[in-house]
């Protein structure tokens, strides 16, 4: 199976009277996604914090006091994206969630597979946001998951959360890892921060001769400092060569609207530009660590003015 159907959500942050609510909306979602073909399903950062909605008012602008509150709803919000997981058959990447780890918290991309088994990747990198107000503490390591598709098939993907996009060397390490697919949940507050984001998924994607897949959080929630406002738009990325589009872009939706962006991913189609491309950047990846030796600075003489 070379194709891949994937859905990315630009997901909205909504105010819920209760947990019900909460579960009907993420179960109509995953429904409609696995309802239109997608085999994973891509949830953005943080839009498990929609559930703030659900604790007292007086925590709503409280991030330090609002971490441990959230605790709460995790078996039940583990329970249901495993229980939908199982239910439609999908690999699902769930919103993430600020996890209680280790005497501090974590930024935690839980995902689950076909079969409800869950794992996660947690977010390495912190930004400055949820290092210095937040306090989150940074993750270890790097997973690649393996999903299964037809027969002996399976498809090799990893989870860059937002500010990890970024930086090469992690996505380095889940391409050598195999993945075949990078997949990227953001919450950014502001366009420059969208844009930041979907350069570094475009940038990785050309290193590693791989498909991005993008899904971002959409919020004007004035009710919770945590995500007052969110932008951007879904979007699928890829190496601009044969076969792929020449602008890197495979796919996006509209900016700022929620919903599915569901696109069909050619994993052959990656599997031979990696071997015949315009250029080879995954074959050369080695000689573009190792070739160039510490910068030489160079002085160019005396000034000389007007």
């Amino acid at each position: 199976m070379s194709v891949l159907r994937v859905a990315a959500a630009a997901y909205p942050v909504d105010f819920h009277p209760g947990w019900a609510a909460y579960e009907a909306k993420v179960t109509a979602w995953v429904a409609d996604a696995a309802g239109r073909g997608a085999r994973l399903l891509v949830f953005p950062e943080y839009a498990s914090l929609e559930l703030i909605s659900l604790l007292p008012p007086e925590l709503h602008h409280d991030i330090l006091a609002l971490r441990p509150a959230l605790q709460a709803f995790l078996p039940e919000f583990l329970a249901l994206h495993a229980r939908l997981a199982r239910q439609h058959g999908v690999g699902l990447v769930a919103g993430s969630f600020p996890v209680a780890q280790g005497g501090g918290y974590v930024n935690r991309a839980y995902v689950f597979g076909p079969n409800g088994a869950q794992h996660w990747q947690d977010k390495l990198l912190m930004t400055r946001f949820e290092a210095e107000e937040w306090q989150i503490d940074p993750g270890t390591g790097v997973r690649v998951f393996e999903l299964p598709l037809t027969g002996e098939e399976a498809l090799r993907f990893g989870v860059a959360v937002c500010y990890d996009s970024e930086f090469p060397t992690l996505a380095r390490q889940l391409a050598e890892g195999g993945a075949e697919v990078l997949v990227v949940p953001s919450f950014t507050s502001a366009r420059a921060g969208y844009t930041r984001v979907r350069v570094g998924s475009l940038a990785r994607a050309l290193e590693n001769q791989f498909y991005a897949v993008h899904a971002p959080l959409i919020a004007d929630a004035a009710w919770t400092y945590a995500v007052e406002e969110a932008v951007g738009r879904a979007s699928v990325y890829a190496p601009a060569d044969h076969g792929l589009p020449e602008t890197g872009i495979v796919a996006e939706g509209e900016w700022n609207t929620p919903g599915w962006l569901v696109t069909d991913l050619d994993l052959e189609l990656i599997r031979r530009v990696r071997e015949d491309g315009h250029v080879l950047n995954w074959r050369d990846r080695h000689a573009g660590q190792t070739r160039p030796g510490p910068a030489e600075v160079v002085p160019l003489g005396v000034a000389v003015y007007g």
